[in-house]
């Protein structure tokens, strides 16, 4: 199979019809052979009815349909477990990714220059202060922190070599960061195209300025676990060294002054350099102590269910 394309979605009944009329004529233009992922993150309207009748139209159309909203990162994830195609496309459901992208994101893989493509929304119909500015501050900050020189991490429409998104593992909320999750598992050719951004034509956006917060805090655990992740004692440790050593110093500079420079003078105790080397022993002691629960957790730790499936259409394991 030459496409999967993986669209998760929440509530998005009135745009799938069209979304997939529109796939379908690119694919069969086109002539690729392809499947239709869609999977129904716990919506509360009519899109799991809508993605059953399309399925009883088209072969070629497959659903998977969440318990409840477990989050987007999760929809992904079970998407990408099913996915059969070489190729890998996912965009939203909302209209807003042009399913036109399809045959130059497919090219881009197919041609083995890239295993990963990003799109990239150059021209926006965002809201520029609620959207577009808070973008553009994430982005920056997510290239200075990954090292991944993307435009656009948020972008939905992406493409995949398939043994890309068979190998990483989409969690948490971090579907922001696959091209980073992508390259810390070494996958390094990594490209970005610009793509068309279209206004939202249907419902309202899933997203609010949370995203952003939540998108700053994920992308401090992109880089702890891309450097640290496979090795915590190596932060851990050499920060509890740190805070040990500035400890067992002032420690040592307060029993040498009492024992032969000041012996008359007041208690080690009344002084605040004697507190100052407890807390940080202490505190060093406690960093080490993370670092080794952290070592066992990550030689122990089993594979937990991050969702539960209610209904599947069409789906193979």
């Amino acid at each position: 199979m030459d496409i999967s394309v993986v669209i998760p979605l929440l509530n998005e009944e009135e745009s799938l019809k069209e979304l997939h009329d529109w796939i379908v004529s690119v694919m069969q233009s086109n002539s690729f052979s392809y499947e239709i992922l869609f999977i129904d993150d716990g919506s509360t309207d009519k899109s799991w009815d809508t993605i059953k009748k399309l399925a009883s139209i088209n072969t070629n159309v497959r659903g998977i349909r969440f318990l409840r909203n477990f989050g987007k990162s999760q929809a992904l994830n079970a998407g990408f477990a099913k996915a059969d195609g070489d190729v890998i496309i996912t965009m939203d459901a909302d209209l807003q990714d042009s399913p036109e992208e399809i045959p130059e994101l497919y090219n881009l893989i197919n041609s083995g220059d890239f295993d990963l493509v990003s799109g990239w929304k150059k021209k926006r119909y965002d809201s520029v202060i609620s959207k577009n500015i808070p973008s553009k501050l994430f982005n920056w900050a997510a290239r200075r922190t990954s090292g991944v020189k993307l435009n656009d991490f948020n972008c939905g429409l992406k493409a995949y070599n398939k043994i890309v998104i068979k190998t990483i593992d989409v969690y948490g909320e971090m579907h922001r960061y696959i091209p980073v999750l992508a390259k810390s598992a070494g996958f390094s050719k990594i490209g970005e195209k610009v793509v068309q951004h279209q206004p939202r034509k249907y419902g309202h956006t899933k997203f609010g300025m949370s995203r952003f917060i939540n998108g700053f805090l994920d992308l401090m655990t992109v880089w702890f676990i891309s450097r640290f992740g496979r090795r915590p004692m190596h932060l851990f440790g050499a920060l509890g060294v740190l805070m040990f050593i500035i400890g067992f110093g002032f420690a040592a500079y307060l029993g040498i002054d009492k024992l032969f420079i000041n012996p008359t003078g007041r208690l080690i105790t009344d002084r605040p350099q004697f507190f100052i080397a407890l807390a940080t022993m202490i505190i060093g002691v406690q960093f080490f102590i993370a670092g080794f629960i952290g070592e066992l957790i990550l030689r122990t730790k089993r594979q937990q269910q991050r969702y539960y499936i209610n209904e599947e259409i069409n789906t193979t394991d």
